[in-house]
């Protein structure tokens, strides 16, 4: 489905057919699963990404302490 076709039910959506329903459903499921997939994937990277900064940052002021 386009865009614009599932923008279109959800708008109208009291008026959209039992399969017009069931494929916006479909493609709603789909989206969220994408979604949310990619939100996990982000989140882990960016703890990745944190943890690493932390670490370089230690090293850093551990370093630098005495200077």
């Amino acid at each position: 489905m386009k865009n614009e076709e599932v923008l279109d039910i959800i708008k109208n959506y009291k008026n959209s057919s039992n399969k017009d329903l069931m494929n916006v459903l479909d493609f709603l499921k789909e989206d969220f699963d994408k979604t949310k997939d990619i939100i996990l994937k982000l989140t882990y990277h960016l703890d990745s990404t944190e943890d690493a900064y932390n670490k370089i940052l230690e090293e850093v002021n551990n370093r630098t302490k005495n200077v």
